[in-house]
């Protein structure tokens, strides 16, 4: 996934020179993220969640095997290709709750925060890979960075296909109709303010401070290093986060779990301004380091506390309402950018946003107490 989407926000920007087309890159896939999400987690709730993940996965192959015919085929025009993402988006849209609400599956209660943060490592390893690797084989082509992607999201589907597990007996009696059963996950979230508070949180954080989705164009026309140097500046959140992520497995994070959420959202505020102020490439690197590296505590303390505080029976649900406000905001996010990029420059959308994250943190640490004051993780219980 993230060799494509290097890949596409590479190629679209070359094929328009237009801010706003890396917006609607984010817009396709966010339309129907917000339509299909809640009935997706509901899916994964009623039905088994590895064939949800494979069939998912198999479907964004699909989408890499169209991304790849069209600029075999000389395609120029974009609409066929955010056409192809809007399809994109419905998958990630299945493929987002059931992974979430997976993975309670496989490990204990008490060993979920420590496997969370393994999972993220993991991944991070892949995000770090992914853009490098895209920015990397985008100097043979386009095409090759559409064939690689393809060849991975097969090799995932099968992977994924492949994990045995033995299903976890269902206790409870869900209601009958899909519209109730929305709500009753809905309802849970907004009871429980901590878990409420943590993904509204994240929510206004991705939305305002979403500086990834101008990449191309500080690579291309402010930092002028080209797809290889832009496929390392994508890469650089993810080392930080991966660096992180390696360290809350080894040192889980104690108590005062809150209070760091919101320091840590904070700093995330602070390297985003930094971030759109330099002209170094080597300053712009450090600070989306450290961006990657604060939004992956959110990260380890907002899945720990959706996970630990909700039910078996209802996990699909309430991650499917978590990657709604989390999952299609950072395509929402991207859209924000490339409009307020047109509107006042790259630059000062960019500052703007992150001085935005700053104000809601202070705004949500008054909101929410009961997150701010949440002390160790493992206090969590369901309801």
């Amino acid at each position: 996934m993230q060799v494509q989407s290097a890949a596409v926000a590479w190629h679209i920007y070359q094929l328009t020179r237009d801010p706003f087309a890396l917006a609607l890159v984010g817009l396709a896939q966010f339309g129907p993220m917000f339509a299909l999400t809640l009935y997706a987690g509901d899916v994964a709730d009623r039905f088994e969640r590895r064939r949800i993940l494979a069939a998912s996965y198999f479907v964004e192959a699909t989408c890499a095997g169209v991304f790849l015919g069209l600029i075999l085929a000389g395609v120029t025009e974009t609409w066929p290709y955010f056409s192809t993402l809007v399809l994109f988006g419905a998958a990630r849209a299945f493929s987002a709750p059931a992974s979430q609400s997976f993975l309670p599956q496989i490990v204990t209660t008490e060993e979920l925060p420590r496997a969370i943060s393994v999972g993220s490592t993991v991944f991070q390893v892949a995000v770090i890979a992914g853009p490098a690797i895209g920015g990397a084989v985008l100097l043979l082509g386009t095409d090759a960075a559409y064939a690689i992607s393809l060849v991975l999201f097969l090799t995932g589907a099968t992977l994924i296909y492949g994990i045995r597990i033995t299903p976890k007996p269902r206790l409870e009696t869900l209601p009958s109709s899909l519209l109730e059963r929305v709500a009753e996950g809905i309802a849970y979230v907004r009871r429980r303010q901590e878990i409420f508070g943590a993904i509204s949180l994240d929510l206004f954080a991705v939305l305002l401070g979403g500086a990834t989705a101008l990449l191309p164009i500080f690579a291309s026309d402010i930092l002028h290093v080209g797809p290889l140097g832009f496929g390392v500046l994508k890469a650089a959140p993810a080392v930080g986060a991966a660096v992180t992520s390696i360290a809350l497995t080894a040192w889980p994070i104690g108590r005062f779990a809150g209070a760091k959420m919101f320091a840590c959202v904070a700093i995330f505020g602070v390297a985003t301004i930094v971030f759109g102020l330099s002209e170094n490439f080597y300053l712009s690197l450090a600070a989306l380091v450290v961006l990657g590296a604060t939004d992956m505590v959110s990260v380890n303390v907002r899945h720990s506390l959706t996970q630990l505080a909700t039910p078996d029976h209802m996990r699909g649900r309430v991650s499917a309402v978590n990657m709604l406000f989390i999952g299609a905001s950072n395509e929402l996010g991207e859209f924000e950018s490339g409009v307020t990029a047109g509107w006042w420059g790259t630059v000062p959308a960019v500052i703007v946003g992150g001085l935005g994250t700053l104000a809601v943190v202070g705004i949500w640490a008054y909101l929410f107490p009961a997150l701010r004051n949440v002390d160790r993780l493992s206090d969590l219980k369901p309801e």
